[in-house]
């Protein structure tokens, strides 16, 4: 289907069960390395995306790299479609006083002012209007569908120019009716969104302010048919949406041979990390002695996709399989980041005046609440984030103060209140225990999500510390779960080849090493 030179706009859908087992299937000759040493040999993959290759560069063409751009587009496209149901098609606002806004306004007024002076001569001039109710017409005849034979007759008869022009040469040409007769087709085809854009175009008397009005509403609906048409085909797009997206990134891939190089350069990263895991492990006092190893390809994976989480969109650049979530998993990150912070603060207040405050969840829904509102936007780099800490310190304080006199008790002495607002503030240095502690639990809990066949139905424990973010943490662990699972969907056999010939060569490493440090 075409995507071509339509806009993009930047929710998630959930991957439907139908194909929830084409990435096992994909990944059953690596899981836990049950493969045998033949099958990691044998070149089941193809070429294009193996992770390196001996054989040199190949030069990439010009067309190829257009080819490769337009593939990438509508991939991207489609999957905009299928999993962002808010998805929609808007049109272009330039800036009110952007040099390209000046001057689209004063062509466009210009145009208006020539066809009212050519209205009000005498005699009249028609040829320009006539050409805009041409136009006009051929906008509605695009808005019909096959089997509106009957309105398509009236239009063209109406509308007919020629006749138009024949009735302007003998000065019988009624404007005000035509434009009558087009805001009146165009209340029987608009969406209900646009009655009242028709009941301003009927009021409107300046024949001029008509026309000009008349293109304004008809722009609009074309959106709204365009936008129709995306909402009837996300649900054909979405059970079609992983097929579609593998074919388009296998073009991509034979186009551009090197279109993997960040994704196998992110899986190795895993790779090493657990690698190194295995072999501290071997090293302790007491482990057993395996020749087998025991490194798994799902592990490495999922170890990978926990990567994002930390990710630095600003400087680092995504893996090549999941550009198309890039815009998602950035927002789902800060989102996250924020979530880690709320659940700092709550952990130091607990311990600090918990046993004053027990048995008064309102206080910590209005602590959240604030520390919610002021973290707001904390992963711009304008933000102070130090100062915000201090800021919500201090009012933790007085909302603390505020619930202990409303019990009858002792505020907070000047020492522990500084106390808490220092340690609040501290929360922002480098390797801060409590936030070493709350990302780790978060870790944890977003890892046993992707261990889990249906995170929907089923959502894991909330580890301890997490429990006044819980409701938004199981949301954003929801909509994390369902990327990742989407994306090993398509992109499955891909991550295969590169998780074949990586694991493979780092065996052969790991194995050298493990002999030379028992030497």
């Amino acid at each position: 289907m075409p995507f071509n030179g339509e806009k993009q706009c930047v929710g998630e859908d959930q991957p439907s069960d139908s194909d929830s087992s084409r990435f096992s299937e994909s990944m059953a000759s690596l899981s836990d390395y049950d493969c045998s040493r033949q099958s990691f040999t044998s070149d089941s993959s193809s070429k294009s995306s193996s992770p390196a290759s001996t054989s040199p560069p190949r030069v990439v063409t010009f067309d190829e790299v257009m080819a490769a751009a337009r593939n990438l587009s509508n991939m991207t496209l489609a999957h905009e479609i299928a999993v962002n149901e808010n998805f929609q098609l808007k049109q272009d606002a330039l800036p009110e006083n952007s040099l390209a806004g000046r001057v689209r306004h004063i062509v466009h007024q210009a145009f208006w002012d020539v066809l009212e002076s050519e209205l009000n001569a005498e005699p009249p001039e028609y040829e320009h209007a006539i050409k805009l109710f041409e136009e006009i017409r051929e906008v509605l005849l695009s808005f019909l569908t096959p089997g509106g034979n009957r309105l398509r007759n009236q239009i063209c008869e109406v509308l007919d120019t020629d006749l138009i022009r024949q009735q302007a040469e003998h000065s019988a040409v009624d404007i005000q009716a035509l434009a009558n007769y087009v805001i009146s087709t165009m209340g029987k085809l608009c969406a209900p969104v646009r009655d009242d854009d028709i009941r301003e175009l009927k009021a409107t008397c300046n024949i001029v302010d008509v026309l000009r009005q008349i293109f304004h509403v008809l722009d609009l609906m074309k959106m709204d048919m365009v936008n129709f048409t995306i909402r009837s085909l996300r649900p054909h797009l979405q059970r079609q949406l992983v097929d579609y997206e593998r074919t388009k990134f296998q073009e991509i891939l034979e186009e551009t041979p090197s279109a993997l190089d960040q994704t196998t350069e992110w899986i190795k990263e895993s790779v090493h990390e657990e690698l190194l895991s295995l072999s501290e492990t071997a090293l302790t006092p007491g482990a057993k002695n395996s020749s087998k190893p025991s490194l798994s390809p799902t592990l490495v994976l999922n170890n990978s996709y926990l990567k994002l989480l930390q990710w630095d969109y600003q400087k680092k650049e995504l893996p090549e399989t999941l550009m198309t979530d890039g815009a998602r998993l950035q927002e789902l990150t800060e989102k996250l980041n924020q979530l880690k912070m709320i659940a700092c603060l709550s952990l130091i207040t607990n311990n600090m005046v918990g046993a004053m405050t027990e048995g008064l969840p309102e206080l910590a829904i209005r602590v959240k609440k604030i520390s919610a509102v002021l973290l707001e936007g904390m992963n711009k780099e304008t933000f102070n984030l130090k100062d915000v800490l201090n800021s919500i310190g201090v009012q933790t304080c007085v909302e603390v103060n505020k619930t202990l006199m409303e019990r009858g008790l002792p505020a907070l002495n000047a020492e522990v209140q500084a106390n808490l607002v220092g340690q609040f503030s501290s929360i922002e240095e480098e390797d801060n225990p409590i936030w070493s502690l709350i990302e780790k639990r978060i870790q944890l809990y977003m890892k046993s999500l992707l261990c889990l066949p249906n995170p929907q139905k089923c959502m894991p424990a909330v580890p301890g510390g997490l429990t006044v973010v819980q409701q938004e943490l199981e949301v954003l662990g929801s909509q994390y779960a369902s990327i990742v699972n989407l994306n090993k969907q398509v992109y499955g056999p891909f991550y295969a080849n590169i998780l074949r010939k990586l694991l493979f060569s780092e065996e052969a490493t790991g194995k050298a090493e493990a002999s030379s440090s028992t030497n």
